[in-house]
């Protein structure tokens, strides 16, 4: 770890620059007061839980275990070239998260390194903590990574896992935008900004396939909302949607 953190402790933005040495510390304007800023190579994450950030974005972020599933700036995709950094595990990223936007502090959770991803504006990315890049488990290595993301610009006879839009597409076309689990849907209950809104599951995980991967969209993926999305992943194997509808009483 480039810089001195420690994780579990409280940091404000303020805080953050001072021990990374910018030469501004008490400014926190421009993209620092953003959801993340770049410093000497390095990546800084500062994420609002289940609360609107001070300049009023609200964005789904949920904190579960070890993982933080988490939205860029609504402009960003996959194909930005900050988050194609963030995301290529040749950076340090580090995590910083809060419950509340009144609190001028955020708990520092460690070095962030990608376990799952869906393209969209904003991008989604699911992140997990290590206090050490050097201990990340190899599918999910720089070399790993950088395959796997730049493999979802690329035009191939194989779908490259359900990142491929047209597997997305022939999902949602399918199951339509409600939730498999509880049935949310958004549009409904958000009117026009949740529009076309929702998270799709992949049942067949990412650390249990090679490569190069061919998608069955009706059968492996499925629609879902962010929560039960979460509560899906609290196992490793993830919940199947019904393991999930008989935990949750949804049925």
């Amino acid at each position: 770890m480039k810089f001195p953190f420690v994780i579990g402790e409280e940091y404000s933005r303020k805080n953050v620059k001072a021990i990374i040495g910018h030469p501004e510390p008490d400014s926190i304007g421009g993209i620092w007061a953003t959801g993340y800023a770049s410093y000497e190579g390095c990546y800084f994450i500062f994420a609002n839980i289940e609360s609107a950030g001070r300049t009023g974005h609200d964005y789904p972020n949920i904190l579960t275990d070890n993982e933080l599933y988490w939205f860029s700036k609504g402009r960003d995709t996959l194909s930005t070239n900050t988050i194609q950094h963030m995301m290529n595990g040749e950076h340090e990223v580090y995590i910083f998260t809060r419950g509340d936007s009144s609190n001028v502090n955020f708990v520092f959770r460690g070095l962030g390194y990608v376990k799952d991803f869906e393209d969209g504006k904003p991008a989604h990315i699911v992140w997990g903590f290590v206090d050490n890049i050097a201990s990340i488990s190899n599918q999910y290595k720089a070399a790993n990574r950088r395959r796997f993301i730049e493999g979802t610009k690329k035009d191939s006879t194989i779908t490259i896992y359900e990142r491929n839009p047209a597997a997305r597409k022939a999902c949602l076309d399918y199951y339509g935008y409600g939730c498999l689990v509880c049935s949310m849907n958004f549009e409904e209950r958000y009117g026009e900004i949740g529009r076309e809104f929702i998270h799709v599951h992949h049942e067949v995980e990412i650390s249990t396939i090679g490569e190069e991967y061919e998608i069955d969209p009706i059968n492996e993926l499925k629609p879902v909302c962010p929560n039960c999305h979460a509560m899906l992943h609290k196992r490793k194997p993830a919940y199947s949607i019904d393991e999930l509808k008989e935990i949750s009483g949804y049925h």
